[in-house]
């Protein structure tokens, strides 16, 4: 059964979900309105936008060194109370976002945040390679549109893959605690350094590394 924008926009607005979350839920029931909201329901994510939009200005900073002294992170994640700063759920949230930004090296939490000279720069290099590759000039915009979205999607944290469960984007997993917690949970900001040259390289073995740590 095909899922309207109308379907997924009426089960959003009953249930305070994420759109993407309805849409899921939607093609999860075959469009079975109620079973959506109790598929919504059981996975946690009923309330986790309305939780969302509210004040988080407690939390930690969380730190991770890796490969003794070669990798550092700093991570600020923020909470509504310093109650639930203190629980082990959202520890382990924090904890796991360290060592995934450690892994994938993202460079800024969300698209929003990215560098608008950063983005120019990286357009500038896509709309001179097309260029070079002889694409015609009155499609090379809209190539190199497509690929800076999924540059943007590459590079930013909430749109990465979880390097715990690539199945699982960091926006979806901070959506999940969210609604596990029952509080608004928000990546504020985070550094990340890093020893030596051939970051590239290294980014690529440390994923790996954390990859055969998952899976043993």
């Amino acid at each position: 059964m095909a899922i309207s924008a109308s379907m997924v926009q009426e089960l959003r607005a009953k249930t305070n979900a994420g759109m993407m979350d309805c849409k899921k839920a939607l093609e999860a029931t075959s469009g079975d309105f109620e079973k959506a909201v109790d598929w919504l329901r059981q996975k946690g994510l009923s309330s986790a936008a309305k939780k969302a939009g509210r004040v988080a200005a407690e939390g930690a900073v969380e730190s991770y060194i890796h490969g003794e002294g070669r990798i550092g992170v700093l991570l600020e994640v923020n909470s509504e109370t310093d109650f639930v700063a203190r629980n082990e759920g959202f520890r382990a949230f924090t904890r796991d976002i360290a060592l995934h930004i450690a892994a994938a090296a993202p460079v800024a939490v969300s698209t929003e945040e990215l560098d608008q000279n950063l983005i120019a720069r990286e357009r500038e290099v896509l709309m001179a390679k097309a260029r070079e590759q002889g694409k015609k000039e009155d499609m090379i915009a809209k190539i190199v549109d497509g690929q800076i979205k999924k540059w943007m999607s590459e590079v930013c944290l909430l749109e990465q893959p979880f390097v715990k469960n690539p199945d699982l984007k960091i926006a979806d997993y901070l959506k999940e605690t969210i609604a596990k917690i029952g509080e608004n949970i928000v990546i504020r900001r985070f550094v990340r350094f890093e020893l030596g040259e051939g970051i590239e390289k290294k980014k690529d073995d440390f994923a790996a590394e954390v990859a055969a740590q998952v899976k043993s």
